[in-house]
């Protein structure tokens, strides 16, 4: 190990904080955190839904993404890195962040090796790490597009372009390399990525306001707060700093959200990506400075998206392209567009709704970092909302085909052509970036489902699973999950270690749940359970100690804010934390968009299987509204009849694994 890691390898610091050292974000030494997450190979899937999507993501989702990123005739990825070290001839191919979704590779990848310790998912690491470190400049500047130019020209051009993607790939090599060493203790990654973030604070000390502004998507905000975490290097911490001081000192856009100073803003209506991954890195900060100017903007930001302009499904970004909100730019009578972006207030569009995958797991790490700064359960809801839903829709059930868009709602007869549309794909032409990104968060999931603090440990989500891990003052805790969640709402808990002091064990009640109860070694636990906060025991433990956690979770229907003029009088389903939708195959002679949905409907839960995926559908009596032939037609009067007819809906991110569907989340009520 470097000198800069050898302190906790020589046991400076206590055994609990070398394990938090493991953790996807290593929050347990932030000063302004009140949770962290346990150790990335602390939890072991055992059966139920988050262990069977565990074995495709270890047989489907790493090994072929895998094989499409270091392909010489799918992706390019890997091969521009060839070239860059010159071990090989040719020229740059891919778009400019070609570089970062192969670092989201390499994290995907470590990730699933901390579970595994699958020896051919090293030997795949290193190999590439070796690759990645020969096309490194000496001075630490990794950009793989403008390398292989230079290497032709000489010329030495850096951060010249403001649509540039290099901060953005910084920043996931960042990450890569703290979640590789966590992973696996060796440091050959993260050692690449120090000589790139030294790079950038001698570049940036230089670089002017325009030139410094040349970051579009920052995810080195967050990759900057772990190698901090990583190393204790306080320069990292200071960059980050004047990262987001600079904001809004020049002009800027909204698209990238830096129009104005960071502290000076009071909506988010840019690209949704960028603004998500810019609330985490400024999360980040406050975790470890306690900066209150930047948390007072966070609220205020987070009450914009989470109140009127996120999807039912906890997805972001609902414009292709728009208008700003602000209208001109700083040039008089010109307008400023926006793009993948958040719109206005309630304006959600279901045909065309963008969310983006990407924007989809920025809002996961934003609300995940705010839910370890605070613990309130309001934070991790949105997590566990978007996990379930908009994230996992942004890959098939068999872990081969993507996403880019997910839209609420679809139709083959769409009046005419977006950038992205139709069915699941295996490679997205013309942005792939979502596939990798998608992959590494599902293989990060174990890391969401306990965090522990000074008070104790919180259970966040429930499904099969083991955990083993070291707490806050050094002691072990192991205890087994067993649950059929989210298809249940029963979990039971088994403590197989624990301290021999009191230890507090939060249990979650999500904000979906109106009713709920605890048992402990069978005897039901009085006290007051409200949803949308954690339940507390608190007591001493020993080994073969049980707690019984009964979540009730019937079938409910949704309604929007008025204002939300898409959805007026109309309804989504949802059970527990998954949406659910109505899909062509399951209503073969009817369309779609004719059912109805009674305001009494009894909807019941029937076991199916989709593409091999089990789940839970609902299944109930609607209505078939007789609308008839539009064609040639705008506008007519309506058809009084309707008729009986038995529905099936699947959960939402089940949709588009059976062809090219007719899809709805939102349904008419009939009162």
């Amino acid at each position: 190990m470097k000198k800069g890691l050898k302190l906790l390898a020589a046991g400076v610091v206590c055994s609990a904080a070398l394990n938090a050292q493991h953790a996807l974000v290593n929050t347990a030494q932030s000063k302004y955190a009140k949770l962290s997450g346990v150790g990335l190979g602390d939890v072991q899937w055992t059966k139920g839904f988050w262990a069977e999507r565990f074995d495709v993501l270890k047989n489907s989702m790493v090994p072929t993404l895998w094989r499409t990123y270091t392909s010489d005739t799918i992706c390019y990825s890997f091969q521009n890195f060839k070239v860059a070290a010159g071990l090989q001839e040719g020229r740059f191919r891919g778009p400019s962040f070609h570089d970062g979704d192969f670092y989201k590779t390499l994290e995907a990848v470590a990730s699933l090796y901390a579970s595994t310790k699958d020896p051919k998912l090293n030997g795949w690491m290193e190999e590439a790490i070796a690759v990645i470190g020969k096309a490194q400049r000496a001075d630490g500047y990794i950009y793989t597009k403008n390398i292989i130019e230079q290497n032709k020209t000489g010329e030495q051009k850096m951060f010249d372009d403001k649509l540039s993607f290099e901060a953005y790939n910084f920043g996931h090599l960042m990450t890569a390399g703290c979640v590789h060493y966590r992973a696996t203790g060796k440091t050959d990654l993260l050692d690449i990525a120090k000589k790139a973030s030294n790079f950038l604070i001698v570049f940036y000390n230089k670089a002017t306001p325009e030139q410094a502004r040349n970051a579009i998507c920052p995810s080195h905000y967050m990759g900057l707060a772990e190698m901090y975490r990583t190393t204790r290097e306080k320069k990292y911490l200071d960059l980050l700093n004047k990262l987001i001081d600079i904001r809004g000192t020049v002009e800027g856009t909204d698209d990238n959200s830096d129009r104005a100073p960071f502290r000076d803003m009071k909506r988010i209506v840019g690209h949704a990506v960028r603004a998500n991954y810019l609330m985490a890195g400024v999360a980040d900060l406050y975790a470890e400075e306690g900066d209150k100017t930047l948390l007072t903007t966070l609220d205020t930001l987070w009450n914009n998206v989470i109140h009127t302009k996120m999807y039912v499904t906890g997805a972001c970004g609902a414009l292709y392209d728009g208008v700003s909100v602000d209208g001109t730019s700083y040039i008089p009578d010109t307008v400023q567009k926006v793009h993948q972006s958040y719109g206005r207030d309630y304006q959600l569009p279901n045909f065309s709704a963008h969310n983006e995958t990407c924007a989809n797991i920025g809002n996961v790490l934003w609300n995940y970092r705010m839910f370890l700064l605070t613990g309130e359960e309001k934070y991790f809801n949105i997590v566990e909302l978007a996990l379930y839903n908009s994230v996992l829709s942004g890959i098939s059930m068999d872990g081969t085909k993507f996403f880019y868009t997910n839209p609420l709602a679809h139709t083959v007869n769409y009046p005419y052509h977006l950038r992205w549309e139709g069915g699941r794909v295996p490679y997205i032409s013309k942005s792939n970036c979502c596939p990798p990104n998608v992959v590494r968060t599902i293989a990060q999931i174990s890391n969401y489902m306990y965090s522990t603090g000074k008070d104790g440990l919180y259970i966040n989500m429930y499904g099969g699973n083991n955990l083993q891990t070291v707490l806050d003052d050094g002691s072990k805790l192991a205890l087994q999950q067993v649950s059929n969640y989210p298809w249940d709402g029963a979990v039971f808990l088994s403590i197989t270690e624990a301290p021999a002091k009191i230890l507090p064990v939060h249990l979650r009640i999500p904000g979906w749940c109106n009713k709920a109860s605890v048992k402990v070694n069978g005897k039901l636990v009085n006290g007051t359970i409200n949803g949308g906060q954690y339940f507390t025991l608190n007591q001493k433990w020993k080994k073969g100690d049980k707690i019984e956690l009964v979540l009730d979770m019937p079938a409910t229907l949704i309604e929007s804010n008025p204002m939300v003029e898409e959805t007026r009088n109309q309804v989504a389903v949802k059970r527990g934390p998954v949406v659910y939708c109505i899909e062509s195959p399951d209503m073969p002679t009817q369309k779609v968009f004719d059912i109805a949905i009674p305001s009494n409907i009894q909807l019941k839960p029937v076991p199916v299987t989709i593409a091999r995926g089990n789940m839970m559908a609902l299944t109930g009596e609607a209505r078939l509204l007789n609308s008839g032939d539009w064609t040639k037609t705008l506008y007519k009067e309506i058809s009084k009849k309707q008729t009986p007819v038995n529905i099936k809906l699947i959960p939402y991110y089940a949709w588009a694994n059976r062809g090219e569907t007719d899809m709805s989340v939102w349904m008419p009520l009939v009162r």
